[in-house]
């Protein structure tokens, strides 16, 4: 029996509300499940999606092919990093704002310290370079 993942129609007329779940992939689009792993609905303003990772992902690791759209929606929800086995974080994010920050900060006092070649010298810059050349001289 292959297993697939994918949505089935909920709601009235002309309102869309599906059901992600996990079904024979001989029955119809809105017939007979095995097990409901969670729900979407699209109307809303961010749409909802409401998805047990943990039940998704013991589908995908038994061999259940997920749809497009329930790819997409498992992407969305962190269930399927969590099946291709890369590591979820929650605090990754804000240590990657603070990293960039920080490069930053280094970039521009490096900056400021170090002339530019598009930069004119200044005063002080042509004052050491005459005495510099001053002193080869002698």
């Amino acid at each position: 029996m292959a297993v697939k993942l994918r949505l089935t129609r909920v709601g009235k007329k002309k309102q869309p509300h599906y059901r992600i779940v996990a079904t024979d992939s001989r029955s119809p689009r809105d017939g007979r499940f095995i097990e409901i792993l969670g729900h979407y609905n699209p109307r809303t303003e961010p749409s909802e999606i409401k998805v047990d990772n943990d039940k998704a992902v013991g589908w995908l690791r038994n061999g259940a092919q997920p749809s497009d759209r329930v790819r997409k929606i498992l992407e969305i929800s962190g269930a399927w990093k969590q099946f291709t086995g890369q590591t979820v974080t929650t605090q990754a994010p804000a240590a990657k704002s603070a990293a960039p920050a920080t490069s930053a900060e280094t970039t521009a006092s490096d900056e400021t310290t170090a002339p530019t070649a598009d930069a004119e010298p200044t005063s002080s810059d042509t004052a050491a370079s005459d005495t510099a050349a001053a002193d080869g001289a002698e």
